[in-house]
């Protein structure tokens, strides 16, 4: 699954690693956690964990924000 932004239409994509990408994309897609982990093969809350490290980062609050930042032309 791939939904990788241009790094250079936002620093903050820049920050990301390529598996916080990945989570990113499907999050985005409004993809539940468990899904999510199941599909990458990690656990539920290896994917938690990286929520919150790409909120962080992107400087959102929630998928829906996430959604607009990396939808938005």
């Amino acid at each position: 699954m791939s939904l990788d932004p241009d790094p250079t239409q936002d620093s903050r994509f820049a920050v990301l690693t390529p598996r916080e990408r990945d989570v990113m994309a499907y999050v985005a897609l409004g993809k539940p956690n468990k899904i999510i982990a199941a599909e990458l093969g990690v656990s539920q809350r290896t994917i938690e964990a990286h929520r919150a490290r790409i909120f962080q980062k992107m400087q959102v609050r929630n998928a829906v924000e996430l959604a607009r930042c990396v939808l938005s032309p």
